[in-house]
């Protein structure tokens, strides 16, 4: 027996769309295949934008599936499932594989997890992820050159630390954790002065 969990979105801003619509094939498709032993085990839908994984019934869908309780997951189409990119996606797809969990696309015919072109579809998703990834460092470099050269101060401000608070606090007994806490700066910078402190008494 193979437990079937189905998933259907529209957007809040689609107009005339229903989730039933997605929902009376997905389920079809799965009553077709009860010779194979699949079975419906459980629906999720949401009627949310597909931008963002903040959706109810999409994170109820990742709970469920780190709990074993349905063995694949069917959806109407990829940009049903979620629309957040294709890293993003590839990352939802690998969550779902990584708890044991299939996945089937219904309307596009190659996108499953099942099947020999398994392999192909997530060595192109992740190629095509790559290049995404390679593509935002580029814009993000680009926007701190263009900062730069208006003269703008880009990258996290730095801590002054202050040498004498942190002398002063350890005299007094405290740690280089609690030191770091009271002051607001790293262990790494209290532990830096305090060793600057003992060379200097050599």
């Amino acid at each position: 027996m193979l437990r079937i969990a189905i998933y259907a979105r529209v957007s809040t801003i689609d107009k005339g769309q229903e989730t039933e619509n997605q929902l009376r094939e997905l389920r079809q498709f799965v009553a077709n295949k009860s010779s194979e032993g699949w079975t419906l085990a459980g629906e999720y839908v949401d009627h949310a934008t597909g931008k963002t994984a903040n959706r109810p019934e999409f994170q109820r869908l990742f709970r469920d599936a780190a709990e074993r309780k349905f063995d694949l997951v069917l959806f109407w189409s990829l940009d049903r499932f979620t629309r957040e990119g294709v890293l993003e996606t590839l990352q939802h797809l690998q969550r779902l594989t990584g708890n044991g969990i299939d996945w089937w696309s219904l309307k596009e015919e190659y996108l499953r997890s099942i099947g020999p072109f398994r392999d192909a579809v997530l060595s192109i998703l992740a190629t095509i992820a790559k290049q995404e990834r390679i593509r935002l460092s580029e814009r993000v470099k680009a926007g701190l050159d263009r900062a730069r050269s208006q003269g703008k101060v880009v990258g996290r401000p730095k801590v002054v630390v202050d040498r004498a608070k942190v002398l002063a606090l350890r005299e007094q007994g405290f740690s280089q954790w609690e030191i770091s806490q009271e002051l607001g700066v790293s262990r790494a910078s209290v532990g830096r002065i305090i060793a600057e402190r003992g060379i200097a008494r050599v």
